[in-house]
């Protein structure tokens, strides 16, 4: 059985691609989320006594585990949260990848000793912090929750982990198979919405809460969590995308739909902007209408709410001049469906261009040459990731030396080696996310220092 805690309030869960009821969960309650730390911290020292080889064994087995049940998870996320099933089996198999290599980074995760004295040692040791809750998004729920929890638990931490109340029943499995490999209370599944996740945070006897999701939560949670407990936030993004006067005009563009549409622009480091150079602009945005057209059976959003969202940022774009190429209807029928959309005439005032759109959606801005590009990308309160297309160096240099995100790609939207970290800026969070970064952000460090005692005089 699944360690979920329970009440009579309740969720339903309603499908985004036939507007059905899917499921209903029980929510807890702020108590429940009270007893859910209290039951943590009790187990805490045990699991932070644990030899960090027998934490790095679970992790793997849990990984074994999750990669045998990758289809059941990926119907699962279908269901939920409309991402098409093939798509989400590969979100659950990066999600083992993770844990597994966290199991393997947890054993050699080492501190430091420093040269003093003949006579003395100093040692740097990393420690558990204690307490973590876990506030994980819908968009990619196994992949990131195994980031965070894989982190979090091999380190010695104990977790409460809060799935997106968009994405629960994803959620609850993936802790079922976790938890079938850890001893009871060392992770513990809370199912909510934004009142539990709230009493949560504010606990005074959490030490740390990492959140992935949007930005308006995180900057409550820096407001409410206690001093001294560690944050970790990667929020919102709006993502900008440059195509230079030097790169082929069709490959980018294939480039700046991937960006944009893949799942159905529901991605955190999707593409929220584009500027392109004038002397490529008008193949371009032919290629990139073009590339929308080929994405006429796109998935839903996931929920009607979030389409609404969408919606209204083109609006917005319309309404102050931009000019809709293809997309921006809400079609008729059940689900959340919104088709991939291009626009084109879009200027710094427009929504589209300065907050997180987070749907199918491509605008466009033409710009004069590199730097008015490399200017209008840099602009905004937002620091998570920035594509750059360009065929020269000088101006890829320039690019990644001077755009205030955490995450500079050079000619590719997506990709990046195993292992990396990001470190997002501004108003798109704080702290490391995934790499062997996480685990120090999970640690705190004591010094110690070893002397020797005087002789005793005889």
């Amino acid at each position: 059985m699944t360690d979920v805690l329970v009440s009579p309030r309740s969720m339903q869960i309603v499908s985004p691609i036939h507007g059905d009821v899917i499921g209903t969960l029980p929510i807890a309650t702020s108590q429940e989320a009270t007893g859910s730390v209290l039951r943590a911290r009790r187990v805490a020292r045990e699991w932070a006594r644990t030899p960090a080889a027998a934490r790095a064994e679970r992790l793997h087995a849990a990984a074994v585990e999750l990669r045998e049940r990758a289809g059941e998870l990926a119907v699962l996320n279908e269901a939920e949260t409309g991402r098409v099933c093939a798509e989400a089996e590969e979100g659950v198999l990066a999600g083992a990848a993770t844990l597994t290599q966290y199991a393997e980074l947890g054993p050699v995760h080492r501190g430091r000793s420093l040269r003093g004295e003949w006579s003395s040692t100093d040692l740097m040791v990393p420690e558990p912090r204690g307490v973590v809750v876990a506030l994980t998004p819908w968009n990619d729920p196994v992949a990131v929750s195994c980031g965070l929890l894989g982190a979090a638990l091999v380190t010695g931490n104990v977790v409460i982990h809060k799935p997106s109340e968009r994405a629960p029943q994803t959620g609850l499995l993936l802790d079922e198979i976790l938890q079938r490999h850890l001893p009871p209370d060392v992770l513990i599944t809370l199912v909510g919405d934004g009142e539990v996740g709230a009493a949560l945070v504010r606990d005074e006897h959490i030490d740390v809460v990492a959140h992935v999701g949007s930005t308006a939560t995180g900057r409550s949670i820096a407001r409410s969590v206690r001093p001294g407990a560690k944050v970790l936030l990667e929020n919102g993004g709006n993502d900008p995308l440059l195509a230079d006067a030097d790169v082929d005009p069709e490959w980018a563009a294939a480039q700046a739909a991937l960006g944009a549409f893949a799942n159905c622009g529901q991605i955190c480091t999707s593409v929220e902007r584009i500027y392109v150079h004038q002397a490529i602009a008008t193949p371009f945005l032919g290629a990139l209408v073009d590339e929308a057209k080929k994405r006429c059976d796109i998935a839903p959003l996931v929920d009607r709410r979030q389409r609404e969202h969408v919606h209204a940022h083109v609006c917005d774009a319309v309404d102050r001049g931009g000019e809709l190429l293809i997309g921006g209807v809400v079609p008729d029928g059940p689900g959340a469906y919104y088709p991939a959309t291009v626009l084109s005439g879009c200027t710094p005032d427009m929504r589209v261009m300065t907050e997180e759109t987070f749907g199918p959606v491509a605008p466009v801005t033409v710009v004069s040459d590199f730097n008015e590009g490399l200017s209008l990308a840099m602009s905004g309160e937002y620091g998570l990731a920035a594509t750059v297309l360009t065929g020269s160096m000088q101006h890829a240099q320039q690019a990644w030396r001077e755009l205030h995100v955490g995450t500079v790609k050079i000619n590719a939207v997506f990709g990046g080696a195993p292992g990396g970290a990001a470190q997002p800026r501004g108003a798109s969070g704080t702290g490391f996310g995934y790499g062997p970064e996480l685990l120090d952000e999970f640690t705190t460090t004591k010094v110690v220092h070893i002397g020797l005692p005087e002789p005793r005089v005889m």
